[in-house]
């Protein structure tokens, strides 16, 4: 027995205390192969097999050993029964390195879960320093590991830290915000709202909360930002966001009164230098503000028509001004189209005009046409139209405007030398004609072939001239087309007064 209990010590003491020595020495190659394979501790442990391995071992030394010390003298002055006690004595050698042993592999297991801590830790700062959109990965992979450790080893030192882990993740998460970069910081502090869907909140505490405010605050400033540069779009922009996603904040009772302050600078803005741009930001912004959720906001949309009305007709002027004349025509005739009863439209019409005459005649736009007719004697204009096509005449002057000629079904068209000698001089022929009454002056007129007549001159271009009526004379003129599908108008002749 004092034998057996000796060699379970597994250092092979009961083979030594019967002086079987090359047995003892196959008791100490086992204990330290154990020693080499378990030693450090890892926190795997070690394996099955190799424990199992060793006990058997262990087992069998201590069985042989006790057949073996049934006909061996013990070595020295041992007594049997002491031999035995000291055994019992020396079985806490392995029981103690057990246990020391279990101590190890936990300490190993503490240092692994610290270990991916600070894995975690170094993955936030590495993304702290890119942008959230190349950095998101990276944050939820960290996260993942925050959420392991604070809900799987919650009891560990790692576990015990991942809280004040959180909390430095946010703040990175969370730096835009801090340095006032606020569009930016719309992403990731949107994502931060994500947070506790994925991570028990009670390690997050105050944090799960945190985001809203900030992200209220974010996509205020943001939007009020968007409305001025016009980047809004049509969706309302972070403004949008803002009043879907907060609607009882304080930030988002400001969006009214912001978008109200910004109507009106871009109204005024429309009689500066600029009035184009001015009225196209203006429509961007109505667009917006037509978008955004409440009766009371979209309501505003009606200052900023008031403001588009003034800005298309200032910008047709600008445009005439600065001889952008196809421009001018077609920004003062939608105006005309679009606000018919607005006392300004007239005026749109007749800048309309003397800017389509412009357009093929630039002399016509060298100044706007008068606000007002001259009060002095006017003279009689009459332009026949020898032509089998009708024709519109657009005029400018001391007044402006247009008429129309019907085709005239009998004529036809006239060689190029001989349609200026022979037009409207047919005896007996009724040629379709207008009169128009004139105050003296110079004047520009533009003859457009009617187009969807029909007739020889279907192709007809246009042609544009210009003319001096004079106090004290009748005028006459006549409109043509010759056999090269040119439109062409005779030279107004001043007849004999009266």
């Amino acid at each position: 027995m004092a034998v057996a209990l000796l060699n379970l010590t597994g250092l092979g003491l009961g083979y030594v205390l019967v002086r079987r020595w090359f047995r003892a020495f196959l008791c100490w190659v086992a204990t330290g192969w154990l020693l080499l394979a378990a030693l450090p501790a890892d926190p795997d442990g070690m394996s099955g097999g190799l424990v199992t391995g060793y006990l058997l071992a262990l087992a069998v030394a201590a069985g042989d050993g006790a057949w073996t010390a049934r006909r061996a003298a013990v070595g020295g002055s041992w007594r049997p029964v002491v031999a035995a006690g000291a055994g019992l004595v020396m079985l806490a050698v392995p029981a103690g390195g057990a246990v020391y042993y279990g101590s190890a592999q936990d300490e190993a297991v503490e240092q692994m879960l610290l270990d991916r801590l600070d894995e975690g830790n170094r993955t936030v700062e590495a993304a702290s320093a890119k942008p959230f959109g190349a950095a998101q990965q990276d944050y939820r992979s960290a996260l993942a590991v925050y959420r392991e450790l604070g809900e799987d080893h919650a009891g560990s030192r790692a576990g015990k830290l991942v809280p004040a882990r959180l909390d430095a993740y946010y703040r990175a998460i969370a730096a835009p915000y801090r340095q006032k970069k606020h569009c930016e910081a719309i992403e990731p502090l949107t994502y931060l709202r994500s947070v506790p869907d994925s991570i028990d909140p009670g390690l997050l505490g105050d944090l799960a909360r945190y985001p809203d405010e900030p992200l209220a605050i974010s996509l205020y400033a943001c939007g009020v930002s968007q409305l001025r540069d016009g980047s809004a779009g049509a969706s309302g922009g972070a403004l949008g966001e803002l009043l879907r996603t907060f609607p009882g904040s304080p930030q988002a009772g400001q969006v009214g009164p912001a978008v109200s302050k910004e109507i009106a600078a871009r109204t005024g803005a429309v009689r500066g230098d600029d009035p184009c741009a001015a009225t196209e930001q203006l429509r961007q912004l109505r667009a917006t503000t037509a978008s955004l959720p409440g009766k009371d906001i979209a309501a505003l949309t009606k200052d900023a028509d008031g403001g588009i009305r003034d800005g298309v007709y200032a910008c047709g002027l600008d445009e005439f001004k600065d001889k952008e004349f196809g421009e001018a025509r077609r920004t003062l005739t939608g105006f005309a189209d679009t606000y018919r009863k607005d006392k300004r439209r007239g005026r749109a019409q007749d800048i309309a005009i003397a800017a389509e005459i412009a357009d093929t005649r630039p002399e016509a736009g060298k100044r706007l046409p008068p606000g007002s007719a001259p009060g002095s004697a006017r003279m009689e204009l009459v332009i026949s139209n020898d032509a089998p096509d009708g024709v519109e005449i657009l005029y400018t002057g001391p007044v402006t405007g247009r008429v129309a000629i019907k085709g005239c079904g009998s004529c036809t068209s006239y060689s190029w030398s001989t349609g200026a000698l022979r037009a409207c001089k047919s005896t007996g022929k009724s040629y379709p004609h207008v009169t128009l009454r004139l105050p003296a002056g110079e004047y520009h007129f533009l003859y457009k072939h009617r187009e969807g007549s029909a007739g020889s001159g279907a192709d007809a271009t246009s042609y544009a001239d210009g003319s001096k009526i004079e106090p004290g004379y009748r005028y006459t003129g006549c409109t043509y087309v010759t056999s090269s599908t040119s439109f062409g108008s005779g030279l107004i002749d001043p007849a004999a007064a009266g």
